[in-house]
């Protein structure tokens, strides 16, 4: 099997793939025509078939497998498949295990290190909290190290959740020795547990798409409930150290445009924030640069508002 991270331009494609998503649309001139963004472990990319009544083309939709046949071009900086032939597969054809994208880091490397973090948390409220989540609750643990943190921005993979997470929590453990004000408990737990509602928020994959009440709700929210019912049972937690720890998750997209209930208020709802964002957008950036084989400037970027560049060591 040929991955879909190895193909370069004018490469020929004939492999099976899963399709993530698959859309029907029409051009200007009203002929119609199919959008497939196909997946395997080491991540998408999209496809057009522009002519899909023809008789090469089976009849599929998405989360099938497909046999694809195609050619890889390029547009606007990124690699793109001209379907010219497709097959809908049989199980037993493939192996699920070659079509989920998965983080490159160790899932149970990773997830240790996590829970030494917990390990060091001094206050005996918010690491009880945390144990409740990432020692004693299975079906929770499952999920996070499963979840991708996001559809399809950043960290859109098997164990995206947690790489995500990780990360942040070392860049607030930073925030804390280099600024001595911040409280490193609550800092620490904010990180850890600002995006667990994406467990709920996101269905784990092949689908990883939106579920209704991350549809309804989202993940702010959820993450926000999720702290109140592990609080609720804990005697004695203190009122006040709960709203600020339930503050840092409601503002930890930073801006009401960016879908935060709140802004922050405090200073470690800020340190979240800055670290939250620092890791997604290097992240997304990264997905970029590893997405393209253009050399130079890439092009207009919506979510940086800015024309891209590969950097080149002169």
């Amino acid at each position: 099997m040929k991955f879909l991270k190895d193909y370069k331009e004018s490469d020929r494609v004939f492999d099976i793939y899963l399709c993530k998503h698959k859309q029907s649309a029409v051009t200007k001139n009203g002929k119609p025509y199919d959008t497939v963004i196909l997946q395997d472990k080491t991540g998408t990319i999209d496809a057009k078939i522009w002519d899909p009544n023809n008789a090469g083309i089976d009849d599929f939709d998405s989360l099938d497998y497909i046999e694809v046949y195609g050619d890889v071009t390029s547009f606007q900086g990124a690699l793109q498949i001209n379907v010219k032939r497709v097959r809908r597969c049989r199980e037993g054809e493939y192996d699920p295990a070659n079509y989920l994208p998965v983080s490159k880091k160790e899932i149970a490397g990773m997830y240790k290190e996590l829970l030494g973090y917990i390990g060091s948390i001094q206050n005996v409220y918010l690491k009880k909290l945390l144990e409740s989540f990432f020692v004693e609750d299975e079906a929770f643990i499952r999920a996070f190290q499963k979840s991708s943190a996001a559809k399809s921005v950043h960290h859109g993979f098997v164990g995206g959740l947690l790489e995500h997470t990780l990360s942040v929590v070392k860049l607030c453990d930073y925030f804390c020795k280099t600024y001595p004000l911040l409280k490193r408990d609550l800092l620490l737990a904010a990180a850890m547990c600002h995006d667990i509602g994406k467990t709920k928020e996101i269905s784990l994959f092949p689908q990883n798409d939106y579920t209704d009440d991350g549809q309804l709700l989202g993940h702010i929210v959820m993450g926000s409930e999720m702290i109140g019912e592990k609080v609720r049972n804990i005697p004695g937690f203190p009122e006040v150290l709960a709203a600020q720890l339930k503050h840092c998750i409601l503002a930890h997209h930073g801006e009401y445009e960016y879908g935060s209930p709140k802004k922050p208020a405090i200073m470690e709802a800020l340190a979240l924030n800055l670290a939250d964002n620092a890791d997604a957008k290097l992240e997304t950036f990264t997905e970029i640069l590893e997405g393209t084989t253009e050399q130079g400037w890439l092009g207009y970027n919506r979510l940086f508002e800015s024309n891209l560049r590969m950097t080149r060591m002169e």
